[in-house]
C-alpha cells in the first residue's frame, strides 16, 4: 500500500479533533490489513490518542478478538454492514477508547460474489452515547487502489463524526 494516497493533514485533522475532544479511537481491519492504524499512527503525537488497532482478517478473528457473533457472520457474511457495526461495537467494548471504525470488504484481484463484487466494502463507526452507524461502497480499481480509497474513506468518516461532535460541545 502506498501511504502517499492517504492524506496525512487528513489524519493530522483527526487527531487534533480528538486531542480537543479529549477523545481515543481504535480500529478494527479486514481487508486493510492494519492499513487504517498505519496510517492514524504516521503522525507524531498519535500516542496521545490513537488507543490500538485490531487486524480481524478471519471470521474466526473477527469472533475471538472483538466478540462479532457467529450467528451474524453465517446470516450476513463477513462482508455486510451488520458485521461492520458489530466489529466497531465490539472494537469499543474491548478497547479502551470513544470511538471505533471498523472496514471488512473484498479488495480483490479474487473472492468476489455477483451480490458482493471486487471493491465491496462495509464500514463501521462507533461512539459514545450507543452511536453506530454503517455504509457500504462499491470502489473501483486494483487491489490497492481499493485499499487506499477504504481507508480514506473510513477516516473521512471519522472526520465527519468528530466534527459534529465537536460543533455539538460548542452549543
Amino acid at each position: 500500500m502506498n501511504n502517499a494516497n492517504i492524506p496525512n493533514k487528513l489524519v493530522a485533522i483527526i487527531g487534533k479533533r480528538l486531542v480537543q475532544l479529549g477523545r481515543s479511537v481504535t480500529t478494527v481491519e479486514s481487508c486493510t490489513g492494519g492499513g487504517i492504524a498505519h496510517s492514524l499512527t504516521a503522525i507524531s503525537g498519535s500516542s496521545n490518542w490513537f488507543e490500538r488497532g485490531y487486524v480481524t482478517y478471519s471470521n474466526a478473528a473477527k469472533t475471538e478478538m472483538v466478540g462479532v457473533p457467529e450467528a451474524l457472520l453465517e446470516k450476513y457474511g463477513a462482508v455486510s454492514n451488520e458485521v461492520a457495526q458489530a466489529m466497531a461495537l465490539g472494537g469499543l467494548k474491548h478497547a479502551d477508547a470513544d470511538y471505533a471504525l471498523s472496514v471488512t470488504g473484498i479488495a480483490g484481484p479474487d473472492g468476489g460474489t455477483k451480490d458482493k463484487p471486487v471493491g465491496t466494502v462495509c464500514f463501521g463507526w462507533a461512539g459514545p452515547d450507543n452511536y453506530v452507524q454503517a455504509e457500504k461502497i462499491i470502489f473501483r480499481g486494483d487491489r490497492n487502489d481499493v485499499r487506499c480509497q477504504t481507508i480514506v474513506h473510513s477516516l473521512a468518516g471519522l472526520l465527519k463524526i468528530l466534527e459534529n461532535a465537536q460543533s455539538a460541545n460548542n452549543q
